[in-house]
């Protein structure tokens, strides 16, 4: 393993080029649940500054993340080779869900290369406190076929009142019951 000072020219380029990572979360105290989501889409990762990274957090069946990061702040963003020379980084921070209509939406949104996605629920923002490399030699070697359309196409056919009923009945609280998305106000 090796410690970095920061996202470097060389891991900033790596970073980008990944078609997947995940993210890991956990809430304050010892009887809550570990939360570990996959996340892709082109264009939906950024990286603001050498310790500065975000990325689009997009309607789904959980809103743990947003959840613990409300708790507590921790994260960790981690990113593997499934192709070419074996690599892992992992960057581990402090994290907070910025909201649509609030403070600095506007303003991160445009750091993204992905347009016309109203299924984004918030945008996550990582402080980077701790960015490691390790080598990944168990990692398989994996073919990336293509991305999956399928969140664009269910969310095209949803209204944007539809998807803030969706936020309220099943992303409202994380499984162990924390505060989680609150949808905008009309």
């Amino acid at each position: 393993m090796k410690l970095h000072d920061e996202i470097d020219a060389r891991l900033h380029d790596w970073i980008l080029k990944q078609p997947l990572f995940f993210v890991g979360t956990a809430p304050s105290g010892d009887d809550g649940h570990i939360n570990l989501s996959p996340k892709g889409m082109p264009g939906s990762f950024s990286i603001l500054d050498p310790l500065r990274v975000a990325y689009l957090d997009y309607t789904g069946s959980g809103a743990e993340t947003i959840a613990h990061l409300r708790d507590n702040g921790r994260i960790v963003l981690m990113f593997c080779a499934f192709a070419g020379p074996p690599q892992i980084v992992r960057l581990h921070g402090h994290g907070r869900p910025v909201m649509p209509g609030g403070s600095g939406f506007a303003e991160l949104r445009s750091a993204f290369g992905r347009d016309g996605d109203h299924a984004i629920r918030s945008i996550i923002e990582v402080s980077v406190t701790r960015v490691s490399d390790s080598c990944g030699y168990t990692v398989p070697l994996m073919n990336f076929q293509a991305d999956r359309q399928l969140l664009d196409s269910w969310s095209a056919r949803r209204t944007p009142e539809q998807l803030e009923e969706y936020w309220a009945t099943r992303n409202a609280t994380s499984i162990d019951g924390l505060p989680s998305v609150t949808p905008p106000a009309s």
